[in-house]
C-alpha cells in the first residue's frame, strides 16, 4: 500500500496530525507513507519513524499557478499512490490527487470537494474538538485505532549532541534547573507582553537558581533581547542560533518550558518536557498541549469569545491579564516549591 498524506500548512497543526500518521502506519504495516508538505513545515516531520518520504509542495515556486498544479499532479502520478488522506481541507489539493489518478481519496466532505473524494467524512462543527482529534477522526474512518493522542517530534543524534555541547558552552551543568522561555508567537495577540518574560526570568533565577534560556527563531531575536533588557540577573539567548530540531533537543534537557500557544510550546510537550502554556485568544480545549511531561495551562480572560481569531486586536487584554505571579504560582505547583 502506498499512502499519500496531504498535510496542512502550519507547524503546530502538522505536529497535531502526527498521531493520525502513526495510526495509519499501525493500521497498514509495511505500507509506504509519504507526506505532501509546504517547505516551511518539512522539519516537523523529518526523522519521524512512521513516515517513509516527504514530498515538497512548492506553492511559491514550481507548484504555484495552475500549470504548477498540473506539474505536481504529474509528479505524483509517477509515484503510483493507492490512497490519499487529506488533512488539509483544500479543494485544489484534492483536485491534484484526482488528476494524479490516486484511486482512493479520503477526507472531510467540505464544500464542492465531495465530488473528488471516494471516502467522504462528515465535517465536524468548527472548533468542536482538539486539533489532534480532528485529524484522528479522519483516519478512524479508515479503521485506524485512534487511542494514542501523543504527537511526535523526533530529533537526531546530531541534534542531541548539539544540545549537549551548547549547554556545556554556556556553563550549564547536569542537575541545573534549566527553564526555556519562548517569547514569540505566530501572531501578536497570542503573545504575552515581552517585558513579563524578563521579569519572570529574574524571579526564576532568584527563587529557583534557574538557568534561563530564551528560545526562538531569527524573527524572535529582538523579542529575546527586549526581555533580557529588563532583567537584573543573567540569562542566555538561543534565539536564532539553532534549528527547530536543535531547540527540541534543548527542550528535552530542560526542567521547564514556558510559552504562549505556539509551535515551540507543542514541540516541547511532544518531546516530554514539562510545560506551562499561556493562553489568551486561543482555546486550550482546541490547541492545548498534550504530552508525557507535567503540563499546566494558564488562561485568565472570561470576557471574550474564545477562540478569537482577531489578529488585528491591539488591546491584547486576555494575555495581559496573566501576571508574572500567576506563572510563578504555577511553577510552584508543578514542582511543589514555594514562591514566596
Amino acid at each position: 500500500m502506498r499512502i499519500l498524506v496531504v498535510e496542512v500548512n502550519w507547524l503546530g497543526d502538522v505536529l497535531f496530525s502526527t498521531p493520525a500518521i502513526k495510526a495509519l502506519a499501525n493500521k497498514f504495516p509495511g505500507s509506504h507513507i509519504a507526506c505532501l508538505v509546504v517547505p516551511r513545515v518539512k522539519e516537523v516531520l523529518e526523522n519521524n519513524p512512521y513516515i517513509n518520504e516527504i514530498i515538497i509542495n512548492d506553492e511559491e515556486g514550481l507548484h504555484k499557478d495552475l500549470y504548477g498544479k498540473f506539474r505536481l499532479a504529474k509528479e505524483l502520478k509517477k509515484m503510483e499512490f493507492d490512497l490519499a488522506v487529506f488533512f488539509h481541507r483544500s479543494f485544489s489539493r484534492a483536485a491534484v490527487a484526482w488528476l494524479a489518478g490516486i484511486p482512493r481519496r479520503a477526507g472531510y466532505n467540505t464544500f464542492k470537494r465531495w465530488l473528488l473524494l471516494t471516502k467522504r467524512i462528515p465535517s465536524p462543527r468548527r472548533d468542536s474538538s482538539h486539533r489532534v482529534d480532528y485529524y484522528l477522526n479522519i483516519v478512524k474512518s479508515l479503521g485506524c485505532d485512534t487511542q494514542d493522542r501523543f504527537y511526535g517530534f523526533f530529533t537526531s543524534r546530531e541534534d542531541d549532541a548539539f544540545a549537549e555541547d551548547f549547554l556545556v558552552e554556556q556553563g550549564i551543568a547536569k542537575g541545573d534547573f534549566i527553564v526555556c522561555l519562548n517569547p514569540g508567537g505566530n501572531w501578536l495577540p497570542k503573545r504575552w507582553p515581552v517585558e513579563n518574560f524578563g521579569f519572570l526570568a529574574d524571579k526564576l533565577v532568584e527563587k529557583y537558581k534557574a538557568k534561563v534560556i530564551f528560545t526562538g527563531s531569527n524573527k524572535d531575536l529582538a523579542l529575546a533581547a527586549q526581555a533580557q533588557g529588563v532583567m537584573k540577573t543573567s540569562s542566555i539567548s538561543a534565539a536564532g542560533k539553532m534549528t527547530l530540531k536543535q531547540s527540541a533537543a534543548i527542550f528535552k534537557k530542560s526542567g521547564l518550558v514556558i510559552s504562549a500557544d505556539s509551535g515551540p510550546l507543542h514541540i516541547a510537550s511532544s518531546v516530554g518536557a514539562n510545560v506551562i502554556g499561556l493562553f489568551g485568544p486561543t482555546s486550550p480545549e482546541i490547541t492545548g498541549p498534550i504530552g508525557k511531561g507535567k503540563i499546566k495551562v494558564i488562561r485568565k480572560d472570561k470576557d471574550c469569545i474564545v477562540p478569537c481569531y482577531r489578529k488585528d486586536c491591539a488591546e491584547n487584554a486576555c494575555m495581559k491579564k496573566i501576571k508574572v505571579e500567576d506563572v510563578l504560582a504555577c511553577v510552584g505547583q508543578l514542582f511543589n516549591r514555594q514562591t514566596g
